[in-house]
């Protein structure tokens, strides 16, 4: 199956704010061949985002930022969640560089060499928000604070802590979103060879 086996009739703007919500009429084909009657499909319209898991290889410490998220709001846990460095791109701009200005902007670091982690859809049922994963080399040494930009209302607390005490938190409610889950697990599967390609070792 390809874009081709898929018409869509009409596309309409229904919500429009901080987010935007379209409401799609379609119909595609259908494994057995022939196409699906005309339905409806309500769509979470958001630009690709790019999220950067802050490495030093020297210290062997990684860098997570705490923040409020409405969306955990109603849950059992508080809605501060450890999140890694993250951000919208803007219209044509290059995931890295997404990376690189998120991290000066939400932990006050610089980023040396930039390792992709991997690309997902976040929730193709009824999103079409895209996210890059990736790892970033910084020098860890006095990061902390309050950072984040004051007309984002951004309010990000810095935390800095040794690789492993991070990867334990997989599993924990402490972690519980995916792009810094599917990140920190390939942390731990890869940072070895990290360590090693970065520090030469």
């Amino acid at each position: 199956m390809t874009h081709g086996d898929v018409d869509v009739s009409k596309r309409e703007a229904v919500f429009e704010g901080f987010f935007k919500v379209e409401r799609l009429s379609l119909r595609h084909r259908l494994f057995r061949g022939d196409w699906s009657p005309v339905f409806q499909r309500e769509l979470f319209i958001r630009p690709d985002a790019t999220c950067v898991l802050p490495y030093d290889p020297d210290r062997d410490e990684v860098v997570l930022i705490e923040q409020f998220r409405a969306g955990a709001l109603g849950r059992e846990q508080a809605p501060w969640l450890l999140e890694l460095v993250a951000g919208i791109h803007d219209k044509d701009e290059d995931p890295v560089e997404v990376a690189r200005r998120e991290a000066e902007e939400e932990a006050g670091l610089t980023l040396g060499e930039v390792e992709p982690v991997l690309s997902y859809l976040v929730s193709p049922g009824g999103s079409d928000e895209f996210v890059h994963l990736y790892c970033g080399r910084v020098d860890a040494a006095g990061a902390g604070g309050i950072h984040g930009l004051d007309e984002e209302n951004e309010d990000i607390r810095v935390h800095v802590m040794p690789a492993q005490q991070a990867i334990d938190l997989i599993g924990t409610t402490r972690v519980n979103n995916a792009a810094a889950l599917i990140t920190l697990q390939w942390f731990a599967a890869h940072r070895s060879a990290l360590r090693q390609k970065w520090l030469g070792q």
